[in-house]
């Protein structure tokens, strides 16, 4: 199938003319952006008690200072301003967010004058990160209304049995274009210390998704649940697939497995963020099978991408085609972020 644009109506919703060469009839299809993109350190200049940021002010090696701070939210405001543009539907309805430090650095890139005309709104929680990062998500209430949102903390243990202290996972339900639905935003545990010594957390990081999206499902049998987020996992790991119950094939997936709409571009060797010549995907947008059934009325999934447009790449170097990053160590780059962003065009029929 393929889109021919017809018109569009608003920024980030649109409507589409629908071909096939099996339908002779038109149909016009309207369509929504869901997206995500890890910010890559989204600090503001301050040192923040109790939060280890230091590396981010104008004292550190990196001299983090305002100048460099407004050319970031510049250029992250760019990127969101053009997701969607190969569908000809500008500016998602809806991003997931993570890597800000607070509120008020949202506050500025929602302000930002590439963005500012789509009048975004934010939901944010403090995590209590170490480092004093947090996950968010914005919205255009043009098109969704949030009716609940909540912070939920991950508990989990590092080796000498004390709390690791991490991102909490954020649950957004709402009215999206007229129908209930819901968004868990998430940042994973890292890697650090190794893939293998860092399994666990991630693993359950993945469990407490799940037990959020079956929640969910429990109250309302066909609730569409959208989760979204840097998993620090790729899609065969075995927290997305065993413990998260994502998988690729949509057509062949058990009653209580999830859609990983972002596992067909890591087999095809795409990658949201590369490190020492390998690329993983980490970042990932994740449904549950209402939205692949064409039979009900509302909105199901069409398509994703990962959003890798050379302007986000490195241009040379020995990084070229690297994400084009702001820092790499401390030496300043002035890129965007040391991920790609993904998102899923979503759409419906028009009556």
């Amino acid at each position: 199938m393929m889109f021919n644009v017809l018109r569009n109506i608003g920024f980030a919703l649109g409507v589409f003319f629908l071909v096939s060469s099996e339908i002779v009839e038109s149909q016009q299809m309207r369509a929504g952006v869901i997206a995500f993109y890890n910010l890559e350190n989204l600090f503001d200049t301050l040192d923040t008690p109790g939060v280890i940021d230091t590396e981010f002010t104008p004292e550190s090696p990196k001299r983090w200072n305002s100048e460099r701070y407004w050319a970031k939210i510049d250029k992250l405001a760019e990127v969101i301003s053009k997701l969607g543009s190969h569908e000809k539907v500008p500016g998602p309805a809806i991003i997931g967010l993570c890597e800000m430090e607070n509120r008020a650095v949202l506050e500025d890139l929602v302000k930002s004058p590439r963005i500012s005309h789509l009048n975004y709104e934010i939901v944010h929680y403090d995590s209590p990160d170490r480092r004093g990062v947090d996950v968010a998500m914005l919205y255009q209430p043009r098109y969704f209304k949030v009716t609940n949102s909540r912070s939920v903390s991950l508990i989990v243990n590092g080796d000498e049995g004390t709390r690791l202290y991490t991102r909490d996972q954020l649950q957004v339900s709402g009215i999206f274009d007229g129908e209930p639905m819901h968004f868990i935003v998430n940042h994973w545990p890292s890697r650090r210390g190794g893939e293998d010594r860092s399994r666990p957390l991630r693993n359950e990081a993945a469990r407490l998704t799940r037990s959020l999206v079956d929640s969910i499902m429990k109250i309302e049998k066909d609730a569409k649940v959208l989760v979204m987020g840097d998993l620090n996992d790729d899609p065969n790991n075995e927290s997305v697939r065993l413990h998260l119950k994502a998988r690729d094939d949509q057509n062949r997936l058990k009653p209580d497995q999830l859609f990983n709409a972002m596992g067909v571009h890591f087999k095809r060797g795409i990658g949201t963020l590369a490190y020492r010549d390998q690329w993983n995907l980490f970042d990932q947008i994740i449904i549950t099978q209402t939205f692949l059934d064409k039979k009900q009325k509302g909105y199901r999934y069409h398509s994703s991408r990962v959003f890798n447009e050379s302007f986000l790449a490195q241009p040379e170097g020995r990084f070229k085609g690297y994400p084009f990053r702001t820092y790499v160590g401390d030496n300043y780059h002035g890129g965007y972020s040391d991920h790609f962003p993904v998102y899923i065009l979503i759409v419906k029929e028009v009556n």
